[in-house]
């Protein structure tokens, strides 16, 4: 086995400490150390460390298996409602004496046409029984894409369309229904909570191979010159070393 210098479990951490991916938005390298579980959809935690036993009365200890489902590339294109493929085991014909056989249990489908306000637009989307009940949950399509994080999400088409409604909420453009001046501002009010600036919503559901090819292609239209970045470190660090030891720096001059 060979030796690494670091351990691979901190690989990705250290990729984002050199090159380009430290020039990339503070916001958005938040959103990549996110360290929140996913809400639980195939399993049920039991909230208890410990608990009693209901035949002897002792103190014995819980332990929460989580059961992670596999998102297979059909999951980007629609919305499953952090349901996946669960693989497993089963016994034939129902028969504990017999041997056990593999089993993939996959979610159920529908095809919904589903309407968004911010985007004045239906979409046809594959979702399960579970994402129609999250949107009411929610009191409409719109407030679940906006109050539901990416974690539970777990669709790339979920984040684009996350991303969009932010972008529109940002701009307050007039092409959502031109004809209708107030309808556009009841439904702008509407979803203020979740406004945020234009700045941090372009960045808003980007995979990390997207945001390095968007931060090339912004330094490649405005690039700094060197020169100003050097100014600025050599500023930086007179101004550093004279708030440290001013009478210093009046004898050196």
């Amino acid at each position: 086995m060979p030796l690494h210098k670091y351990p691979p479990a901190i690989w990705k951490s250290l990729k984002l400490k050199e090159g380009i991916y430290t020039r990339l938005p503070a916001h958005y390298l938040k959103s990549l150390n996110d360290t929140e579980k996913p809400t639980p959809v195939h399993w049920r935690p039991h909230g208890l460390k410990y608990r009693l036993n209901p035949k002897t009365g002792q103190r014995e200890r819980v332990q929460d298996v989580p059961v992670l489902p596999y998102f297979p590339p059909e999951a980007d294109e629609g919305l499953w409602g952090g349901e996946g493929w669960i693989s497993g085991f089963r016994y034939a014909n129902n028969d504990k004496l017999t041997s056990r056989v593999r089993k993939l249990w996959r979610p159920q489908l529908f095809s919904r046409q589903l309407y968004s306000e911010i985007l004045d637009n239906t979409f046809p989307i594959a979702v399960t029984m579970r994402t129609l009940d999250l949107i009411d949950a929610a009191y409409g399509f719109d407030f679940y894409i906006l109050k539901t994080p990416q974690r539970d999400l777990c669709s790339k088409l979920g984040m684009e369309l996350k991303r969009a409604m932010l972008m529109r909420l940002a701009k307050k453009d007039a092409d959502l229904y031109p004809n209708d001046p107030e309808k556009r501002e009841q439904i702008y009010n509407k979803y203020k909570e979740f406004e945020i600036p234009l700045e941090e919503a372009e960045w808003v559901g980007l995979t990390l191979e997207e945001a390095v090819e968007k931060q090339r292609l912004l330094e490649k239209k405005d690039p700094t010159p060197v020169f100003k970045i050097c100014v600025e470190e050599l500023v930086q660090k007179l101004t550093a070393q004279k708030l440290e030891d001013p009478a210093a720096v009046q004898n050196k001059s």
